[in-house]
This record gives structure tokens, C-alpha cells and sequence, in this order.
């Protein structure tokens, strides 16, 4: 069992170890209901919410496969394999993963919520299940003897409420009465602006038994982030997933929204989810990134390597949505080309500044609207590639490659979804269900883009052409 889960029982707050456990968790807080919860492609939560004691009866719990194939609109992409392959939407089975059982602080009624995975009848994971690829990425690791440890950050922005969405965002006013204006980058007095929020925000993670490492205030007008410690991928992935939930709540009790959209605003720096990798011995914990001197060994260059070969190919799933691309723009925090360098932000892979047994290295391109754990996923790997196939790393940049020239990444949604589904080497790791599911996803979602008119449109070509 992972140290983080260890703490995590004897805090008592989130995770047991089995379903008797559980029924004494729950009796101990009295809770009533229960939301029994999967994340989709979005990173939504969807699921059921029952009482507690026809939970414990122990019902099979079941949902439409085709869940799992909705765009972000609710609709479903034509072409979807799993249609062809299973034209009658049979059920898959939801198995609950006691180890994320926690209580919903924001309920008025006491409420639990548990992260289920998805398995079809025969027992088979499901494989376009985002939880279920992560698992899977993880166990390429396992095979291998290694231990794949993340730490991701989120950043995210506080708007007005906005009931018109051809209205633009607006940043909120904090407790002088007046909004942001300028950049307000690590500025404690902003972050002092919305204390009363941010103490709820606490408050929640706390009641759910989620960590927070630091809280800072990032470059935009209201744009915050959030830091967690570093650990197992797919925990790290049920604290991202819930985070966002978190945040969201609290944000709507103090009549502010909290969006994790990549370029909510035209004017400001969009948002990222950075992801910090390293990879360790399953064995002896060693930091294999690192050799006995301390000095940076060929599999950390591999690792990167491999990063740099395949994170265009996955660039649909660190930026999932049309919007994200509005942030990967030269001139900007973003990066736009898949250069390294050592404590370097202008490039998409930096080496932070460590001491050997922490080195790893951050992945700057995934955006804040990714689903936590297809990007870490992802993320993964590319790292992973690099280390099987032994691959050479480029020299590091030494200098700012924001306005670099070269640009290795697509530019728009349909090519990058195009580079993933044409990518063999990550087609095999992947598994050809999820590929071509997640690729008509996203083709269907663009295509509905495409049905709504911009202000830019009606701004330049309504009388001018």
C-alpha cells in the first residue's frame, strides 16, 4: 500500500480498505446517501446516488457503457466504435474503490461519494474508462519493476457569475469592492482578496481528506493555482478530479465561478495542469532518474526523450477542446515546441532545480481543462516509450523559447486528434478501443463548434466583406 493511503486511513477522513470497513465509516457520521461516482472523458463526474443502506445491500451497480462516449455537449460522435461493436449499449459494472471514500461537505444532507471503476461482465476493465487507462499506463511501469510518481499543479481562474455565455468573463470583485486590474503574480494581498473562499476551499479538502501543498496567485486577474504533493498517479488523479469539484462548489457559495477552461479570457494567460514525473525502483525506492553520485542517468534522458518524440501525438488529450489551443501560443507562458531545459518555463519540458532524490521533470503542456487522468496517462506515456525504445534526448535549451520559430505542436484540435490516431507506437499502449472512441469525441465536439458564429466573425466580416 502506498505511504499516501496509509496516512490517509489513520487520518480517517478519506479511504478503507473494504466494504465491512466501510459500513462502519458510514455509520460513524451518520451518512444517508451515497453518490457512487465514474469520471467520463470530460473528467465529469457521473454515476448514481442512492441511500446508504441499499448500497450496503449490496446491488450491482451498473451504468451504460455509452456514458463513457458523450461529448462534452451530451451528444454522441456518429462513428463511435463502441456503438458498431456493441449496438444494444449494454451495462458495464461500477466496482467502488473503497480506498476514495469520503464525505461531500457541501451536501446539506450527510453525503458520502466513492470512486468506482469500470469493468465489463467477464470481468475485463473497460477500456475506454479514464480511470482504467490510467491503471493500465501504471502497470506498464509495474512490469517493468518501476514505480511512476506525480505531482501535478492546477490553475484555474475566479470569474463573475456569467448567465450569458456571449457575454465575455469578468474577474470578481474580492473584499476592497473592486476587481483586478493589473498582474498580480504571487501577490499575497490578492490571494488575501477572496480569504473567506479559500478558507472554505480548505475547509472542504480537508473534510475529504485532500492535501493541498500550497496556494499561490498566478499571472491573470483572479487566476489562482493549486500545488499537491507528490505520490501514486491514480491518487493524484482522484485529488485532481475532486479538486475541481471542490473549488467549483465552494467558488458558487461565495457567487463566484470557477473555471478551469484553458483561455477563459482573451486578454489573460491561460491555465495549465504542469505535471511533475519521476519514476522509481518498485523495490529499493531509489529514484532511478539518479545514479549513486547523484548525477542524471541515461534513463532520465530516455524519459525525456521520450517525451519529446511523443507529446505532439498526444497533445489532444493535454489539450482536449478548441479553446486549449487558444493558450498554446508563441509569446506566451504556453509552450508551443517540445525543447528541455534545466529551471527553464519557456520550454514545454523543464528540469526543475532538485537534489538527486527528487529529481524529475515537469511537463508544462497539458491545460488546466484536461481530464487529470488521461493527461497523466498520457503524460506517462511518452516517458515510458522513450525508456523501452532507449531513445537519445536533444541538447537543452539554454535560452527563452517562447518566441521560438520552431513550433513542434499542432495547432488546432483536428490535427492533433489526427497525430494521436495515426501514432502506432502509442495506438499499442493505448489500445485501438480508447484511440478511435476519444478521436470521434473529439471530431464530434469540433464539428458542433462549428455550428456557433463568433463575435470575431460578426466583428470583421459582417460589413467588411
Amino acid at each position: 500500500m502506498p505511504p499516501e493511503t496509509e496516512a490517509v486511513e489513520r487520518d480517517g477522513q478519506r479511504g478503507v480498505a473494504s466494504v465491512e470497513a466501510a459500513r462502519d465509516w458510514l455509520a460513524e457520521r451518520r451518512i444517508e446517501d451515497i453518490e457512487c461516482i465514474v469520471p467520463d472523458q470530460a473528467g465529469v463526474a457521473r454515476g448514481k446516488m442512492m441511500p446508504v443502506q441499499k448500497f450496503l445491500a449490496g446491488p450491482t451497480m451498473t451504468m451504460p457503457v455509452s456514458i463513457l462516449t458523450q461529448t462534452i455537449t451530451g451528444d454522441y460522435p456518429e462513428d463511435n466504435e463502441v456503438f458498431q461493436s456493441d449496438p444494444a449499449d449494454q451495462d458495464i459494472l461500477l466496482v467502488p474503490d473503497f480506498s476514495t471514500l469520503s464525505v461531500v461537505p457541501w451536501e446539506s444532507d450527510p453525503t458520502a461519494q466513492l470512486i468506482h471503476d469500470a469493468f465489463h461482465r467477464d470481468g475485463r476493465p473497460v477500456e475506454i474508462a479514464p480511470r482504467q487507462v490510467l491503471q493500465k499506463i501504471v502497470g506498464l511501469y509495474a512490469e517493468r519493476g518501476w514505480r511512476a510518481v506525480v505531482a501535478p499543479e492546477i490553475e484555474f481562474y475566479l470569474v463573475k457569475p456569467n448567465k450569458d455565455p456571449d457575454y465575455p468573463l469578468e474577474p470578481p470583485t474580492g473584499r476592497s469592492g473592486r476587481a483586478e486590474a493589473g498582474r498580480q503574480s504571487y501577490s499575497i494581498a490578492a490571494i488575501n482578496e477572496f480569504d473567506e473562499l479559500f478558507d472554505e476551499i480548505y475547509d472542504f479538502s480537508e473534510a475529504q481528506g485532500l492535501e493541498i501543498d500550497t496556494l499561490i496567485h498566478e499571472e491573470g486577474a483572479a487566476q489562482m493555482e493549486i500545488n499537491l504533493r507528490h505520490g501514486d498517479p491514480l491518487q493524484l488523479a482522484d485529488q485532481v478530479f475532486l479538486f475541481k469539484r471542490t473549488i467549483r462548489e465552494a467558488a458558487l457559495r461565495h457567487d463566484m465561478y470557477a473555471t478551469f477552461m484553458a483561455k477563459p479570457m482573451s486578454r489573460e494567460p491561460g491555465s495549465a495542469m504542469h505535471i511533475h514525473q519521476s519514476v522509481v525502483d518498485a523495490r529499493t525506492g531509489r529514484n532511478v532518474f539518479s545514479d549513486e553520485k547523484g548525477d542524471p542517468t541515461p534513463e532520465f534522458f530516455a524519459f525525456i526523450a521520450g517525451s519529446q518524440k511523443y507529446l505532439p501525438a498526444v497533445t489532444c488529450i493535454f489539450a482536449p477542446y478548441v479553446n486549449s489551443y487558444r493558450r498554446l501560443v508563441r509569446s506566451s507562458s504556453a509552450p508551443v515546441n517540445v525543447m528541455w531545459g534545466y529551471d527553464n518555463r519557456t520550454v514545454a519540458l523543464r528540469v526543475p532545480f532538485s537534489d538527486p532524490a527528487a529529481r524529475r521533470l515537469e511537463n508544462r503542456l497539458p491545460s488546466s481543462d484536461a481530464n487529470p487522468y488521461l493527461a497523466i496517462a498520457a503524460s506517462l506515456a511518452c516517458g515510458y516509450l522513450g525508456l523501452v525504445e532507449g531513445l537519445k534526448v536533444t541538447d537543452p535549451a539554454a535560452e527563452g523559447a517562447a518566441n521560438d520559430d520552431v513550433i513542434d505542436l499542432p495547432r488546432g484540435l483536428l490535427e492533433a486528434v489526427a497525430l494521436f490516431e495515426d501514432n502506432e507506437a502509442l495506438t499499442g499502449i493505448f489500445g485501438k478501443p480508447f484511440v478511435s472512441t476519444y478521436t470521434a469525441i473529439k471530431r464530434a465536439e469540433f464539428e458542433t463548434f462549428m455550428e456557433v458564429i463568433s463575435p470575431w466573425e460578426r466583428e470583421y466580416l459582417l460589413l467588411n466583406v
